[in-house]
């Protein structure tokens, strides 16, 4: 019997991998958390599963998704960015990416840790829906609004509340997972 998945994920195997191996699932470590958050400003305005196809594009671009690095790119590195066929080459998201990787740093320098910063508005609690179809999943919330806004007076772009929602969802912080989903009680 085939195990019950999200129908969001279905038909196509790299996003059922992903869906069955990382989505939803509890991130805490700084680097993976930042790789989330990379990859969803390029997201924006596109389907995710064409950032997951360029991801290993991203990881080789972007420097195995190291804020340090990124924080000090220049104009080389830029141009280089923007000629990457391998990745989304738009303008604003590349220099976003730069800027959050700044603010980042600045953000674990605060707080000792970018996930003590980020759980802390959950109390490090997980928020669990109860979803019977995965279009019930809001695309924001009063809580991704209040992350959103504090992301953005701290620097931070590309940060709007649907995209923190959605790395909201996929670190784990919300359990969107269909009810019947496999997933559900695993994450």
């Amino acid at each position: 019997m085939e195990k019950h998945r999200c129908g969001w994920c279905k038909g196509d195997a790299l996003y059922e991998a992903y869906h069955d191996l990382e989505w939803g699932a509890r991130v805490e470590e700084d680097r993976k958390l930042f790789e989330f958050l990379l990859l969803e400003t390029f997201q924006a305005g596109l389907s995710w599963i064409t950032i997951l196809r360029k991801r290993e594009n991203f990881q080789k671009a972007f420097d195995d998704f190291d804020p340090e690095k990124i924080a000090l790119y220049g104009q080389d590195k830029y141009d280089a960015l923007l000629s990457d066929a391998g990745i989304v080459r738009n303008r604003l998201k590349i220099k976003g990416s730069i800027t959050n990787a700044r603010a980042f740093l600045a953000v674990q320098k605060e707080f000792g840790s970018f996930s003590t910063y980020y759980w802390g508005f959950t109390a490090g609690k997980q928020i669990r829906n109860s979803l019977t179809h995965y279009r019930e999943a809001p695309a924001k919330t009063a809580l991704s609004d209040r992350i959103s806004k504090d992301l953005k007076k701290r620097g931070f772009t590309f940060v709007g509340s649907t995209i923190v929602y959605a790395m909201m969802q996929a670190t784990g912080m919300v359990n969107d997972h269909e009810i019947k989903c496999f997933r559900y009680d695993e994450v």
